[in-house]
Formats: structure tokens, C-alpha cells, sequence
């Protein structure tokens, strides 16, 4: 496991049933966290998302560049 990984391990204790509006009130919690913490989880997010790592190494092929005339 990474560090990523012991970092943001899911809480399985912190569940509650409630209803759909009140889970859907979530702008509270992070608007009480730093703006680095929420890059941070973000930053998790999408290499989760994209089952992506730090240490991934991107295609440089894809991209091209070239002089404005």
C-alpha cells in the first residue's frame, strides 16, 4: 500500500443512514478544510479515478507544438 492509500482509508464507521438531502449537504465539511487539503483529495480523487500513480509516466506523444504565424 502507499502512502496515498493509509492516508485516506475509508472510515466504514462513519456511515449513517440518512436521507438524500441531508447526504447531498456536503459543501459544509469542506468548506471547514484548507484549500491544500482539498487539492490533496482531489489530486487522490482523480488518480483513483484514472487508476493512475505518482510515479506514472505520461505520453508525451500526444501533445504537439508549434510556432503562431
Amino acid at each position: 500500500m502507499s502512502d496515498a492509500d493509509n492516508k485516506y482509508r475509508l472510515d466504514k464507521t462513519a456511515f449513517a443512514a440518512m436521507s438524500f438531502e441531508e447526504s447531498d449537504n456536503h459543501y459544509g465539511h469542506w468548506k471547514n478544510k484548507s484549500y491544500s487539503e482539498r487539492l490533496d483529495v482531489a489530486f487522490f480523487l482523480i488518480h483513483q479515478s484514472y487508476g493512475t500513480t505518482n510515479k506514472t509516466p505520461i505520453d508525451k506523444t500526444v501533445f504537439s507544438q508549434r510556432k503562431n504565424k
